[in-house]
């Protein structure tokens, strides 16, 4: 007597579709992601899928988040050399096949700004410099009202710049130093009580 697989359900089923999806994506990237090919290797139908995830890019953009990881904080003693750390970390990831994956569905997503907010939460994108911030701030290198969210992430909006609008597939390190020691530090250092 053979017995039959278990249907899954709810969050089985749902952590088998992003499994495969988050392989599909490895393998192909987003260009190769297709509904199809993720209800096979998960062993479950399209339907399934859809009243889960609107549509492919949806799906892609799960899978991705299931792919990133947080990385540390660096702590050097100096904002320069933390900020130059934070941004020498996105840009070796945005220039690695995972960050080729997360150019692929900015690009899909267009305008579709909910999309995009998952793709790079901006607390979680603003947390680790609010962090070295912090620290200055602790160490009398800035004042604190260059603890705001939008000061903090200057400098990896205009990394993130370099990738998507410029195409750039990996920034110089003299492009992280300028952005460091021309934007960067002069704004967070020239922020005073206003």
């Amino acid at each position: 007597m053979t017995s039959r697989p278990t249907r899954r359900r709810g969050a089985a089923l749902e952590d088998a579709i992003l499994g495969a999806a988050v392989d599909e994506l490895t393998e192909s990237g987003f260009a190769g992601l297709t509904m199809d090919r993720v209800a096979a290797r998960a062993g479950t139908n399209k339907n399934a899928i859809y009243r889960r995830w609107p549509n492919r890019l949806a799906l892609g953009v799960a899978a991705y988040q299931r792919l990133t990881t947080t990385v540390p904080v660096p702590d050097t003693g100096s904002l320069r050399e933390d900020a130059l750390e934070l941004l020498r970390g996105a840009n070796r990831h945005w220039s690695s096949p995972l960050g080729a994956i997360l150019r692929e569905l900015m690009a899909a997503a267009g305008g579709a700004s909910e999309l995009v907010g998952r793709l790079q939460d901006r607390s979680a994108v603003a947390a680790p410099w609010l962090t070295v911030l912090g620290r200055a701030v602790a160490r009398g290198e800035v004042a604190p009202e260059a603890l705001h969210p939008r000061v903090a992430t200057v400098a990896i909006v205009l990394l993130r710049d370099e990738f998507v609008v410029r195409g750039a597939p990996s920034a110089p390190d003299d492009v992280l130093v300028e952005i460091v020691d021309e934007v960067f530090l002069p704004l967070v250092v020239g922020r005073a009580p206003g």
